[in-house]
């Protein structure tokens, strides 16, 4: 066969990463002498490649993260955090291990952002991953029940190994939001890891649900095997802003515009 029909016919058996390299690896081979194992190994080596980077951008995707983020985009001096439990979780042991994590913490100290960089950690580390936004998964199970497809949601949700419920507080919660949270923290407990973020403190959930037995019910059960983290510090978000707002007085300040 020609090298264009083996490319052909590598497509054909959908071995694309092979087709687009054969000519390469075919010239290396014959710079580097290489034996008809090793120039096949240098194929298989691609196309195993292009697989793993096609199955990270489509796990990527089906986490639908709202800002994906990594650990070398996080401002660390700004608020005091511990490093050390962090950079544990970004490990993914704790995935293995089924166990969860709870985040809390004032709004803009960085709990969305640690939340998405350890679930871009769990992806990496060969881990399907869902993020969602608290209001908008609460929303999708009320939309579920309505459409008879809750039952297919709920298992979704439960069969991923890694389940993040983000900004748990920020918005009014559905009637039903306690018994949904309670419904998944029971499922997934010991059989799959749960990260929830949050800007109220524990003694404001009963309150924020409207139904203390639930959410007694529901921490009891996140908090057995649970990493706790507390964020406290001030917003990263508003120290960036004031930071511009000063910026472009200094600049719109006549006193320091360069004369013409």
């Amino acid at each position: 066969m020609q090298p264009d029909e083996i490319a052909t016919a590598l497509r054909q058996l959908r071995l694309s990463a092979m087709a687009s390299t054969l000519t390469l690896r075919a010239q290396q081979a014959r710079t580097d002498s290489l034996g008809p194992l090793d120039f096949l190994g240098l194929l298989i080596h691609d196309e195993l490649e292009r697989r793993k980077d096609r199955l990270l951008e489509r796990r990527i995707k089906d986490a639908n993260f709202r800002d994906p983020k990594t650990f070398d985009t996080f401002n660390w001096s700004f608020n005091k955090i511990d490093k050390s439990l962090i950079f544990e979780l970004a490990t993914s042991r704790f995935v293995e291990r089924r166990e969860d994590v709870l985040m809390l913490g004032n709004a803009g100290v960085g709990k969305s952002h640690l939340a998405q960089a350890i679930g871009m950690a769990a992806i990496h580390a060969g881990f399907r991953v869902i993020y969602r936004e608290a209001h908008r998964l609460f929303e999708e199970l009320v939309l579920a029940s309505v459409t008879g497809e809750r039952a297919a949601l709920i298992t979704k949700l439960n069969e991923v190994p890694l389940l993040i419920i983000d900004d748990l507080g920020m918005r009014k919660l559905p009637a039903t939001a306690a018994e949904d949270l309670l419904e998944l923290v029971m499922r997934r407990y010991e059989r799959a890891s749960t990260i929830v973020t949050s800007n109220r403190p524990l003694e404001d959930w009963p309150k924020l649900f409207g139904d203390t037995p639930a959410v007694t019910a529901f921490l009891d059960r996140l908090m057995h095997h649970s990493h706790l983290i507390e964020i406290r510090g001030k917003s990263y978000r508003l120290h960036e802003s004031s930071q511009n707002a000063r910026q472009r007085k200094g600049t719109l300040d006549p006193d320091i515009i360069p004369q013409t």
